[in-house]
């Protein structure tokens, strides 16, 4: 990397300089340019199809040999590797049954729980090793009840259900996939008294409806099921048993039954092949037009006239998790470490989630390593993690970095993330602060298929999503910044789903999450067997063009950053979002405040009752809290001293940056690599204490989805007033430890 980062400068209000920072971008270095040309899209499609040779789940034999693998191809590119393995709490199933009895004159019917053979797919053939589907972390059960459709099964279908007077206590309900993370669905069951909970993919969302389903074309055929994990991940991630701490062979552990994380009631994902007959059993009220799916029968809400019988026992022992690590250790600034991570262990193949952005990977590591050898030797360490164990509940990342925290903390400069890829637009979420960084590096790489930047396809896409009719409130503000050449590339604010979270959201650290998508499909085969090496070369990114453009994204962002003079970070961007999200949810109290007055109203007209059909059930709503008016001086103070201390901040470095002796400068990076942390706070969020940042996290009730000043916003969706008043003060007390550290800088620059 050069030197010097161009940055853009606050002067009394004004950009500075007033070139676009949409149009500029610098050159690839000669450094970079050597790396680009080492890159190979036929070796990552041979790698591809070695790794997804065989089921590759936690604990089979393909997953074991395919760390070894993994380790000897870093240790051939000269990368110091080991595996380091930790014991996980994994469970697998042992027997599942989902069955209708004959009843009133009905035949029998017994679910399949299969998914059959693809013609011309010869991975999709193999059955060797390949388990059976499931959620991972359900509760073990037997229990027979009447069925109910609640939708997506969120909070807000729950509470339309009570209107139209169904209750799902001691039913089995049955949920699509969609609008929320999986583990959500079974969890609010539980929550609102059902006994047993099945998931389906229904052809509106992931079939049909959408294209042509396998082998003819990319979408899930009748018979495929969607796993994962259902584990309440938003309360923390990684081994149920060691919150907190490194899942070691000796570690002190919960037990199952104490473990918060792990469902109390059995849960199964089917098919909407299976799932069509179950639904067409339902009696009761035609479900809201918003509920009806793709298939060809008529939407009720239930409960229907038989019995369904669910039945789930598990395998509950602790399996091996093998992360590979390698490193290439830096000449100048050892223990400063920048991470680039991803994940190999997929749910059967995993041919597009994850092993398309492990191989992507690979390359990096192999054109580094090449990069090595002819004398290139990096400032910073360099560390190379291929994640186990991402697909149950995080793992083999969360693990090793509990294991290493302190050292992470102390070293850590820079985590950079990928996951599944395809062809398609870029897509960036991370530290705010790092927003210029990386919209720079994406200005300067071209899109194979248009050959204009990435960054300019991104903001294109972005800019159309968001003026779409449908689009939402944050897809809005996103293209209207997208739509700014004075500002760079929009980045997404992290939730969870992938490796990044351990590193972000419990240690602080600098985190990156990249990857490219949206034209390419492998959401129709997603955590299914048909997720395969011949859907994916096929259907998500032939020839895996971007397979190698991830690989030149991400490792310029790795060259970069360990070869950089100055500091990454780019404190006016992170006050430009915390302005915004302070914004959203103060307007989130007044849009909440005034709902509940103008239901109460109706309410007390009965308005509810006058406007319902009275030959059908029906319930006015349950009466929303008055929300209170909350004093937000705290915050609006702690956010006017960040504006003043990242221009201070930015004025200081533009003047003084290129001249700092080489102790100064140590001394500047050191204070503002770990300037992430100063957003922690030790108690965690309400309810959570491992998620410790007060700026973002998962939401309780979105699983991936980002809840940003989650202390202030969620206290507020869910009426917990003191919370909102105590979480405003600690959000604006991380808020002044940011700033003070940014201070510290100024100081250092100018003296």
């Amino acid at each position: 990397m050069r030197s010097s980062i161009r940055r853009s400068v606050f002067l009394a209000g004004l950009l500075f300089p007033a070139c676009l920072a949409a149009a500029w971008a610098p050159a690839p270095s000669s450094l970079e340019q050597r790396f680009d040309a080492q890159l190979s899209s036929p070796d990552q499609t041979v790698w591809m199809k070695l790794l997804a040779a065989e089921p590759n789940q936690v604990g089979s034999p393909h997953d074991a040999a395919n760390a070894e693998w993994l380790l000897a191809r870093y240790k051939e590119w000269g990368w110091d590797a080991h595996i380091e393995t930790f014991q996980v709490l994994y469970p697998t199933p042992i027997s599942e049954t989902l069955e209708m009895p004959a009843a009133n004159g009905a035949p029998a019917f017994t679910a399949t729980l299969q998914e059959a053979p693809i013609p011309g797919d010869s991975s999709a053939t193999a059955r060797d090793y390949a388990l059976p589907a499931y959620v991972a972390y359900q509760g073990d059960g037997d229990v027979t009840a009447p069925l109910v459709y609640v939708n997506y099964g969120m909070e807000d279908d729950y509470k339309r259900l009570a209107q139209m007077g169904v209750s799902v206590k001691g039913k089995i309900v049955i949920a699509r996939y969609g609008k929320g993370w999986r583990g959500l669905k079974p969890k609010l069951a539980q929550e609102h008294g059902a006994v047993g909970c099945l998931i389906y993919s229904d052809p509106a969302d992931d079939g049909y409806a959408v294209d042509g389903v396998y082998p003819a074309g990319p979408m899930r055929p009748p018979q495929g099921i969607q796993r994962g994990s259902v584990a309440d991940m938003t309360l923390y991630p990684g081994d149920p048993l060691t919150p907190g701490v490194g899942a070691t062979r000796n570690a002190k552990r919960l037990t199952r039954e104490t473990s918060p994380v792990i469902l109390k009631i059995p849960a199964l994902p089917i098919s909407y092949a299976d799932a069509q007959v179950f639904l067409e059993t339902l009696g009761g009220q035609p479900v809201p037009a918003a509920w009806r799916g793709a298939l060809p029968i008529t939407y009720r809400a239930g409960p229907g006239t038989r019995n369904v019988h669910l039945a789930v026992k598990s395998e509950w022992s602790l399996k091996p998790a093998h992360d590979v690590i390698a490193m290439l250790k830096g000449s100048q600034y050892p223990d400063q470490w920048v991470i680039r991570g991803n994940h190999f262990d997929g749910w059967v193949f995993g041919a597009s989630d994850p092993l398309s952005g492990q191989v992507a990977m690979l390359d990096e590591a192999r054109a580094l390593g090449m990069l090595a050898k002819q004398g290139w030797k990096p400032k910073r360490t360099i560390v190379y993690a291929s994640w186990d164990a991402e697909e149950p509940m995080l793992l083999g990342s969360t693990e090793w970095a509990e294991t290493h925290a302190a050292e992470l903390q102390k070293k850590a400069v820079l985590y950079v993330n990928s996951d599944g890829n395809g062809r398609g637009f870029l897509g960036l979420g991370g530290s705010e602060d790092l927003r210029h960084f990386a919209g720079q590096v994406a200005n300067a790489i071209t899109d194979p298929e248009t050959n204009v930047s990435v960054a300019a396809r991104a903001r294109a896409d972005i800019r159309v999503r968001g003026t779409a009719p449908a689009a939402s409130p944050e897809a809005k503000a996103a293209a209207e910044e997208a739509a700014d050449p004075r500002q760079d590339m929009p980045i997404e604010a992290l939730g969870s789903g992938s490796d990044y979270s351990t590193f972000l959201q419990h240690l602080g650290i600098a985190t990156l999450d990249v990857g490219y998508g949206g034209e390419g499909n492998s959401g129709g085969v997603y955590h299914s067997r048909y997720d395969t090496f011949e859907h994916h070369t096929r259907f998500v990114d032939p020839g895996l063009v971007y397979g190698k453009l991830l690989s030149q994204t991400a490792g310029h962002l790795i060259i970069q950053a360990a070869d950089a003079e100055l500091p990454l970070n780019t404190p006016d961007s992170f006050a430009a979002a915390v302005g915004k999200y302070l914004k959203e949810v103060k307007k989130l109290a007044d849009d909440r405040r005034t709902a509940a007055e103008s239901q109460a109203k109706m309410l007390a007209d009965n308005a509810y009752d006058l406007a319902a059909d009275p030959t059908k059930s029906h319930a006015p709503p349950e009466a929303l809290k008055q929300v209170p008016k909350f004093d937000f001086g705290p915050l609006d103070a702690a956010l006017t001293r960040l504006n003043s201390s990242a221009t201070a901040y930015d004025m200081a470095l533009s003047a003084h940056g290129a001249s700092l002796s080489s102790g100064k400068r140590k001394q500047l990076l050191t204070l503002m690599q770990s300037i992430g942390q100063t957003l922690l706070v030790d108690q965690g969020l309400p309810g959570r204490d491992w998620y410790k940042n007060m700026i973002t996290a998962p939401g309780m009730f979105t699983g991936y989805g980002a809840k940003t000043l989650p202390g202030v916003r969620e206290a507020i969706e869910e009426d917990r007033w003191d919370d909102a008043t105590r979480y405003i003060g600690l959000i604006a007390g991380a808020l002044d430890a940011y700033s003070a550290r940014l201070d510290q800088a100024v100081a250092l620059l100018n003296g």
